[in-house]
């Protein structure tokens, strides 16, 4: 068995967090997750907080088990689903696309934990000293919004900077990504497009085959001259969007076509013309599983592999 401090952080099994990824993390997905053990979250994205509390709610009626809440910070109703996580006791907020040190003492002082999700050494190092409680370090092979700095080398340079329970994510949708993190020294990880094809998972089985069809160059980002790079399988939204980019067209010509794509594949089922975000990893996913069955499957590649590279360990005399 491998169990890590975050485990004992987070009152959870095993040390596997599901992203907290918009319109796909729903409360179903979240409460299977964390009762097979690991770590489920609530996507908030840009959602008000009456959806937050009605998702709260039904994945509080569907596991007893910890849960948490993933606040993008671009969300126009950050401070109000802050305090609806706050009021309905919610054990753990997540947080991404921004630095959230102005809500860090409100969290605390209310007794949550928070998680936020970092691209950089420079940010890890800033939220540690504003007292966050661990750190998932995202490399750019994550699906959706993403970093210039792939995990490999991010992950062990986050551990080296901060001396908080880091979590890895990018790129990992198996136990040998799992093995790979620890190693690098992280205390777990976080896996979003994995998770994506999930039994439990409420996105359309239309962008469920899209990623289990995928290859490892299926994915590709845009969103560059915005400021805002985007990972998604290649598709004809992709392609017009960076012709939209590679023209000059205004930023507010870009962002409008933009808008909705991702509930347009998710929810509805149009993966032409929907974004389908998905990391890089969706290559080494082939099945769709019952999340309990993708963690303890995740758990005894992850056991079989560190059993195996350490075949490799030689003592020298003396």
């Amino acid at each position: 068995m491998i169990r890590t401090p975050l485990c004992d952080l987070l009152g959870i099994d095993y040390p596997i967090i599901q992203g907290g990824m918009a319109w796909i993390a729903t409360a179903e997905l979240a409460a299977a997750v964390s009762e097979g053990g690991g770590l489920g979250v609530i996507g908030g994205g840009d959602c008000p907080p009456d959806y937050i509390r009605q998702q709260v709610r039904q994945a509080k009626g569907l596991t007893s088990r910890p849960f948490g809440v993933n606040i993008p910070l671009f969300s126009p109703h950050v401070s109000a689903d802050l305090e609806v996580c706050i009021e309905e006791g919610v054990k753990v907020i997540f947080t991404g696309a921004g630095n959230p040190a102005p809500f860090v003492p409100r969290i605390k002082e209310a007794g949550l934990l928070v998680i936020p999700v970092v691209a950089s050494v420079a940010l890890a190092k800033r939220l540690a000293a504003a007292g966050v409680d661990a750190i998932v370090a995202e490399g750019m092979e994550s699906g959706g919004h993403v970093g210039d700095v792939t995990t490999m080398p991010l992950l062990p340079q986050v551990v080296d900077a901060v001396k908080l329970p880091v979590i890895g994510a990018g790129g990992i949708a198996d136990g040998r990504g799992l093995a790979a993190a620890l190693a690098l020294g992280a205390q777990g990880v976080q896996m979003g497009t994995r998770f994506v094809c999930a039994t439990e998972c409420t996105a359309h089985q239309n962008y469920k085959m899209r990623i289990i069809n995928a290859g490892d160059r299926a994915t590709v980002v845009t969103g560059h001259s915005l400021g805002h790079p985007v990972r998604a399988i290649r598709n004809q939204m992709t392609r017009q969007f960076a012709e939209m980019e590679k023209a000059g067209r205004a930023e507010e010509d870009i962002l409008a076509f933009g808008t909705g794509r991702l509930r347009l594949a998710a929810i509805q089922g149009d993966v032409e013309n929907g974004s389908v975000m998905s990391g890089q990893c969706a290559g080494l996913i082939n099945d769709i599983l019952p999340a309990a069955e993708i963690i303890q499957r995740t758990m005894r590649e992850a056991a079989d592999t560190i059993k195996r590279i350490s075949q490799f360990v030689v003592c020298e005399p003396g």
